[in-house]
Formats: C-alpha cells, sequence, structure tokens
C-alpha cells in the first residue's frame, strides 16, 4: 500500500488551512490589528497543536462513518478524499469560505450511495451540526455583544491601554480558535483513511493532518480571509474580537463531541449576530447568499465528484 494515496488527505487539508482556517484572524487582519504574517504564524502552530492534543476523537468519527457508507480500501480512501479536496479549491478560488467537513460528508455519502449503503441516518448528526454550526455562531456573539458593548466598551475604548489590551485580546483569542480547529478539523483531512488501522497511525494521522492544515494556512489564506473580514458586515475593532471568541467557543464544543464542523460557518453566524445586533441593514445579504449557495452546493458537489471518480477508476 503506496503512501502516495495520502496525497489526497494532504491535499484536502492544504484546501482546508487555505479556507477554513483563514477564518480565524480574518477580522483581526481586516481591522489592522493584527498583521497577516502574524496570524498565519499563529493559526499554522497552534492548529498543530490542536490536531495533536484533541484530533483523535473525531478522526474516529469520520472513520466509523466512512465505514459505514462501505469505504473499507486505501484506494477507495483515496479517491473519496481527492473528491472532496477539488471540491474544497474550487470553492476557494472562487473566494467563498466553504465547509470542509461538508465536502468530506459528501464525498464519503457518494461512495456509500454508488455500494447502496449510504446511510443519511447516520449522517444526520452530520447535518444537524451544519445547521447548528452558524446559529452557535451567532448565538455566542449576541452574548458576547450585549454584555460587552452594554457595560464593557465604553471604558474599554476610553481605557489608556485600549490598543495593547484588543491586540493582545485578538492573539490570544485567535490562537484558542486555531487550537480548536485543529482539534475539530483534523479529523477531515485524514480520518477516511482510518478504515484500515494498519495503514496510517492515529497519532501519525493528528500529526500529518495537522501539518497539512496549517501548510494552506501559510500559503494561500489570504482571499477567504478578506472575504470574511469584510464582506459581510462592518466590524469595529471590539466586535471583530468577539467574533473570533464565538466562533471558537462554537467549534470547541463540536471538537469536545468529536464531530467536525466548519471554522467558516461559526465565523460567518457570529458575524450575523453582530450585525442584528448593531444594525441589520447593515448586513451584505448579497455576500450572504453567495456563502449559503456555497453550502448548499459543497456537500452535493462533492458527492457527485466522488461517484463520477469511482466509477472512472474503479
Amino acid at each position: 500500500m503506496s503512501l502516495l494515496y495520502l496525497l489526497s488527505g494532504s491535499f484536502l487539508g492544504w484546501g482546508l488551512g487555505a479556507n477554513d482556517s483563514a477564518n480565524i484572524y480574518g477580522t483581526a487582519v481586516y481591522t489592522k490589528v493584527v498583521s497577516y504574517r502574524l496570524a498565519v504564524i499563529l493559526t499554522a502552530v497552534f492548529v498543530i497543536i490542536g490536531a495533536v492534543i484533541d484530533g483523535e476523537k473525531g478522526i474516529e468519527n469520520v472513520s466509523s462513518f466512512a465505514l459505514v457508507n462501505g469505504i473499507t480500501l486505501p484506494y477507495v480512501s483515496f479517491l473519496v478524499m481527492l473528491a472532496a479536496a477539488i471540491t474544497v479549491m474550487a470553492m476557494t478560488m472562487l473566494k467563498l469560505p466553504v465547509s470542509t467537513s461538508q465536502a468530506v460528508i459528501g464525498a464519503i455519502l457518494g461512495h456509500g450511495f454508488l455500494v447502496s449503503k449510504g446511510d443519511l441516518q447516520v449522517a444526520s448528526q452530520f447535518f444537524l451540526a451544519w445547521i447548528l454550526t452558524p446559529i452557535g455562531g451567532m448565538l455566542f456573539s449576541l452574548i458576547l455583544y450585549w454584555i460587552t458593548v452594554k457595560w464593557l466598551e465604553e471604558k474599554l475604548t476610553s481605557f489608556k491601554y485600549f490598543e495593547g489590551f484588543i491586540k493582545w485580546g485578538y492573539i490570544i483569542a485567535g490562537a484558542f480558535a486555531a487550537y480548536s480547529l485543529g482539534a475539530n478539523n483534523v479529523a477531515n483531512v485524514f480520518g477516511v483513511f482510518l478504515v484500515d488501522p494498519s495503514y496510517i497511525k492515529l497519532n501519525i494521522a493528528t500529526l500529518l493532518g495537522g501539518f497539512s492544515i496549517a501548510l494552506g494556512v501559510i500559503t494561500y489564506s489570504r482571499p477567504v480571509m478578506m472575504t470574511v473580514g469584510k464582506g459581510i458586515v462592518p466590524l469595529t475593532n471590539v466586535t471583530g474580537f468577539l467574533v473570533i471568541i464565538a466562533s471558537a467557543i462554537t467549534v470547541y464544543i463540536y471538537a469536545k463531541i468529536g464531530i467536525p464542523v466548519s471554522t467558516s460557518q461559526a465565523v460567518v453566524g457570529a458575524i450575523i449576530g453582530i450585525g442584528l445586533m448593531n444594525d441589520y441593514r447593515l448586513i451584505n445579504l448579497s455576500m450572504l447568499s453567495r456563502i449559503f449557495i456555497g453550502w448548499i452546493l459543497t456537500p452535493t458537489i462533492a458527492g457527485i465528484v466522488s461517484i463520477l471518480f469511482l466509477k472512472i477508476f474503479i
């Protein structure tokens, strides 16, 4: 069994880093509180740490779902992950924040339907998470906005060392968000390959997955970062900080549950929450509709591409 099979997972990890993890410091970079260079370095480092320390539960969950859908061989895993990776890359080139989790689950279901083992009941836990993730991000941002703006913002902004305080707040919150992303989303990178435990060990999968995501962060994260940072709702230093915290809490909760979710969805939900609390008329509905369309198309396209690859090469 060739290690070359892992390239499709690594490719998807790279796309995940370029797309999903770009959202961690998108608001900080756009508001110029944190430089782009510092943002990608911090994200890359803490993604790897999160993947290694807290990524096992999600990997095991994705691996179990792949087995339920009839995936048992490494070369099949390779084709399924290649379909997911190409889907994520296409969305990234369109500068749309996309859910890598949706791409992976869609590609796995494509194989399941092809071999008459597609299990929508088991998949329902993932479908529910796709709905609840942006809602969770929105609810946490609403709560944080209400507390901060109502009780603290005036005091914070008049504080002599406000700029330094908010910068370090961004850095710490972003590090937590990056950790949560690595812990949660490393399952998307090599989880499918764990259907054969002799092919790759769990601890190696978490480490390589973390490095794959980090590489995507460093090399190609700027386009989506700018979309999320400025494209939906105008953000201040304070509200941008709240978006990072709200999305990080949401993703970390799912990391502990073991269900991979999208940082993009959590961030977008948090930004919408800020828009609703501040002035709903400021929400860029055109950009929002493009993002929602991307979320709908991602699992569908990944599933179709997966079926096509499997039909052609198997």
